[in-house]
């Protein structure tokens, strides 16, 4: 766990991240990694003087099982959950992805050894079996959220109907959630690129979300896999939009 931005901490590793951000004596949790990062999240947090049953939130980029593993216990601590509209029944009953990210769309990278160490990793600490849970509230686009730290929603959807990044204005700070990776499950390339297409429900929209990643005012961009991102995030997008053609 490592202060990634002032008030802005990062938990779980470059292949699985969520976040931390604090606002006071209140915290909010930005996605909810995957289950098993509950075994050391007292510790991980402790080490920052910040305790556990002070998280008020928890802020879901998208449904995707290795951004909600903690959800639930946040929830049954007293925390309200909160995701984009198109989102929230994925995050009630999750299932398999549809369009550009069919189950059949991996058969053709079983070959890749990044891939196998990532669902390896994923199945380890409980992603094949993501929980079921019921939204306390959902957001829209340009929505400023009443939870510590009030991140303003960008919807950038593509990776599932629903994805949103979050904006935290007054740091600086993007969480880009699956909309960018800085390092790529399939392949293990580390810069800032699309998440794989067959992870993606819609390619297309992947890259026209690029154009709300770009005209944020931040100067850290913080994904779900991968390291942050230090620097302009109009310059990540075109990079993700290059290795996208």
């Amino acid at each position: 766990m490592t202060e990634v931005a002032p008030g802005v901490f990062r938990l779980g590793s470059h292949i699985v991240n969520w976040y931390v951000v604090k606002d006071g004596d209140a915290l909010t949790a930005v996605d909810a990694g995957l289950p098993a990062f509950g075994d050391a999240l007292e510790g991980d947090l402790g080490a920052h003087d910040l305790d556990p049953g002070r998280v008020e939130a928890v802020v879901l980029t998208h449904s995707d099982g290795d951004h909600t593993g903690l959800a639930t216990r946040f929830k049954e601590a007293g925390a309200r959950v909160l995701i984009h509209s198109d989102d929230a029944g994925t995050l009630a009953k999750p299932g398999p992805k549809s369009g550009d990210a069919a189950p059949l769309k991996l058969l053709p990278h079983l070959w890749r050894p990044a891939l196998w160490r990532f669902f390896g990793y994923m199945a380890r600490r409980g992603g094949g079996k993501p929980p079921r849970v019921e939204a306390d509230a959902t957001f829209a686009d340009g929505d400023v959220l009443d939870v510590p730290g009030r991140p303003r929603v960008l919807y950038t959807p593509g990776h599932t109907k629903g994805h949103s990044a979050l904006l935290l204005e007054d740091r600086g700070v993007l969480f880009v959630g699956d909309s960018l990776c800085t390092w790529n499950p399939l392949t293990g390339s580390r810069a800032p690129q699309l998440m794989p297409h067959p992870f993606n429900e819609d390619n297309g929209e992947c890259v026209s979300s690029l154009d709300a990643i770009a005209g944020a005012d931040a100067g850290v961009l913080l994904p779900g896999h991968g390291d942050p991102w230090h620097g302009s995030p109009a310059r990540a997008a075109e990079r993700a939009q290059a290795a996208a053609t």
